[in-house]
């Protein structure tokens, strides 16, 4: 298994940083790892609805049929999907208060026999970097 868990603090009201994070057409604006929708995102989310994405992880790209699991907004969006190999891959885009504005946090996981040993630890590592960067994207939108 791997798994990342990366924050940043934005300076916008929580609901102002949850439109933001949540918005799929503006992923390729701040989500590095995202490289194209196979169809349009959904403007809405439900549990149980799906969308489609191509990503890229340790420079592979992979294309996720995600299913949203749970969703409250303004406060998380938790979406799981399978990838090559049998990956099983969950995120959970949240959003709390802070004192300044709000923090927006990025917890991923990869489970699945090709995510051990040397090759889970890449995916971890390269992941981590990946959302990091991601998130500093997104703090400057929310500047």
């Amino acid at each position: 298994m791997a798994t990342s868990n990366v924050s940043a603090h934005l300076s916008l009201p929580p609901e102002e940083a949850w439109s933001l994070l949540s918005d799929l057409s503006r992923f390729e604006e701040w989500l590095t790892i995202h490289d194209a929708w196979r169809a349009d995102p959904p403007a809405e989310f439900a549990v149980g609805s799906t969308f489609t994405q191509q990503v890229s992880v340790l420079g592979m790209a992979n294309v996720i049929e995600w299913t949203v699991d749970a969703y409250d907004p303004p406060r998380s969006l938790t979406i799981s999907g399978t990838g090559m190999a049998g990956v099983a891959i969950r995120f959970v885009l949240s959003v709390a208060a802070d004192e300044t504005g709000s923090v927006a946090t990025i917890d991923a996981e990869f489970t699945g026999q090709m995510v051990v040993g040397a090759i889970g630890s890449a995916v971890e590592k390269s992941t981590t970097k990946e959302l990091t960067a991601s998130l500093e994207t997104l703090q400057g939108l929310a500047a």
